[in-house]
């Protein structure tokens, strides 16, 4: 057993050698060359956490669901509620930390100008979304993958000692190359990281994204083989005359995602008015496991679904559902079964998630998109329209519609389709029914459902310089904490020696003996009496103060604050928290000089 003495002493040998390699580094490779180096290793990284992910998953599905048999299986009841209880458990006792939502938290890693994502990212997500998905959740593994990419680039860009703006774009190496390596889709991967992650594309950061996302591709094609995620052969080709219908398509998937969107933030916020985990697994795990049984396609992925819409077998979803027997006498019992299923998606997405299991959206979307491009297909079908619509035409383009309005990721939903399926004869109707799916839930969500939740809090970078720079600037910043209170009972006499005569401020801040802020003093309005020793004794401060034109509070979004200074014409205004304690002033002039220096930290390479 080594003595602490000597392992200190070891431990400061391997640092002093990474320093030098550091050194050496610096000395003989350009700190761009480097970045490409580091981004090609990155996509190697997330190509290979995303073939270990679906590989698991495939195993344990696999392992735990070849022997059922057609009709009711009551093991469906079972299995999902010991997946969520295992990841549950997991993170609550080993990781400790909050793992869901990874989109969302590389979206909050960038916006908060560190892009640094914790360690434990890069093997948590993995093992709790295997064990949530393998063992039939009903949601994604692409959330957790591309969380786990970007922790791999983030730390790995730490290692390095690399700078913040060097970490961003190496976060979104990491993105786009979990997207490219799970679905071997280079093009999707870096669009993604575009329209979802809000990077901005330049001469300096297009070269290691692409690097990522062809390397990881390349890597699952080695690994996995050439073929397309799904198995897709166009044997009717689209028409001209079928695009009133790939519009109306569009429209419907917008509206779908809409109601996914709108039903996942909502179904969120009723679990997290349940105080305890074991109430929030308790109420989860049955909604699961009863949705599952009814509707089997719900369970897992539900790729395996989308391959049969694609494939044209779609009477056999209903084979393992107690309401099989059905399934056979009516041209409406598969659009019934469908309906239900994409009404009730959501529920079974919110209660994996929040019982306690770890997926993403990613996956869902795309399924309800194949759902409802079937039925809307189908159900156009029945009323004998003059040429009939390709089913699995429709069902594909779907996917794009409905992943295009969810993650409002037009380009994303096109290429990400176009790679898993194959189907680039259908480039031009992919394109209309994202566009016009896209254009139907912007006028109702201005944002996805990954970057809602930051946006309520001011916490969202965007494509918008202006915007980005003030999500990047945090009051406590910029918050000037110099100035000196006053209590309303103070004389005029006390105030202009103990105050005004030892300040350089012409605003003072009135202030209760609790910390409460009532008002202001400015040097102004009483100047035509401050220089009157006479009235010294007469006056107190709660004569002459007057409320503030606003109040800052603490937690409020740096544009909300713009735009209050622009409403009062305010110059200074009083920072306080939400009971109403004085916490120090902001000044425009303060926000200006920081706005200039984040500018030119975070733009100057563009």
């Amino acid at each position: 057993m080594c003595l602490p003495g000597k392992e200190f002493e070891m431990k400061e040998k391997k640092e002093g050698k990474f320093h030098k390699f550091l050194l050496w580094r610096q000395k003989y490779i350009k700190e761009r060359t480097f970045i490409l180096i580091i981004s090609f290793i990155v996509g190697i990284g997330s190509a290979l956490a995303a073939i270990l992910l679906k590989n698991t998953i495939h195993f344990l599905q696999h392992l735990l669901t070849s022997d059922l048999q057609e009709g009711a299986n009551y093991w469906l009841l079972i299995y999902p509620v010991i997946g969520i209880l295992l990841s549950g458990l997991f993170v609550k006792y080993i990781v400790r930390d909050d793992i869901s939502h990874g989109v969302t938290k590389i979206l909050f890693a960038i916006s908060q100008r560190k892009s640094r994502i914790k360690p434990h990212n890069i093997w948590s997500s993995l093992a709790a979304s295997s064990v949530t998905i393998g063992f039939g959740g009903s949601v994604g593994a692409e959330a957790p993958i591309v969380l786990t990419g970007a922790a791999i680039g983030s730390n790995l860009g730490r290692v390095f000692r690399l700078e913040q703006k060097t970490l961003m774009l190496l976060v979104g190496c990491g993105a786009a190359g979990a997207v490219a390596g799970i679905f071997k889709a280079p093009i999707a991967g870096l669009v993604f990281v575009i329209e979802v992650l809000m990077l901005d594309l330049t001469m300096t950061s297009v070269l290691p994204l692409l690097i990522s996302s062809v390397t990881a591709a390349t890597m699952s094609y080695i690994f996995t083989g050439t073929e397309a995620m799904f198995k897709f052969s166009q044997t009717e080709a689209f028409l001209i005359e079928r695009i009133p219908y790939v519009l109306l398509l569009g429209i419907f998937c917008g509206l779908v995602s809409l109601y996914f969107t709108r039903a996942m933030i909502k179904i969120e916020g009723l679990y997290r008015k349940l105080k305890h985990y074991r109430q929030k697994f308790l109420v989860g795990a049955a909604i699961l496991s009863v949705l599952i049984f009814l509707f089997p396609p719900l369970y897992g992925e539900g790729y395996d679904t989308i391959g049969s819409l694609l494939d044209g077998r779609f009477m056999h979803l209903m084979d393992q559902s107690p309401v099989s027997g059905m399934g056979e006498s009516s041209y409406w019992s598969i659009i019934i079964f469908l309906g239900f299923i994409l009404l009730m998606k959501v529920f079974a997405s919110g209660a994996t998630n929040s019982g306690g299991g770890c997926g993403g959206i990613f996956a869902p979307s795309l399924y309800l998109g194949c759902i409802a491009g079937f039925i809307f297909a189908h159900t156009s079908n029945y009323f004998d329209i003059s040429a009939p619509l390709s089913e699995k035409n429709f069902a594909l383009l779907g996917m794009a519609g409905v992943m295009s309005g969810v993650m409002h990721a037009p380009l994303t939903g096109v290429f990400l389709i176009a790679e898993l399926t194959g189907g680039y004869d259908l480039f031009l109707p992919l394109m209309i029914v994202s566009i016009s799916s896209y254009a139907t839930i912007i006028a109702f969500e201005p944002h996805s459902i990954y970057s809602m939740r930051l946006a309520q809090k001011g916490e969202l970078m965007t494509h918008h310089k202006d915007q980005a720079v003030l999500t990047l600037l945090k009051i406590e910043d910029i918050i000037e904490t110099d100035f000196i209170k006053v209590s309303p009972e103070m004389s005029l006499g006390d105030l202009v020696r103990r105050a005004i005569a030892q300040s350089s401020r012409n605003m003072f801040p009135v202030v209760k003996n609790d910390g409460r802020l009532i008002g202001i003093v400015l040097v102004d309005n009483i100047r035509n009496i401050m220089f009157r020793p006479e009235l010294y004794d007469r006056f107190n401060v709660s004569r002459f103060m007057v409320s503030p034109p606003a109040k800052i509070m603490k937690d409020m979004p740096m544009e909300k604050i713009m735009k209050i200074f622009d409403d009062t014409k305010a110059w200074n205004l009083p920072v306080i928290d939400s009971e109403g304690y004085y916490l120090g002033f902001v000044s425009k002039s303060k926000i200006f000089n920081a706005y200039r220096e984040v500018l030119v930290d975070t733009f100057s390479g563009d």
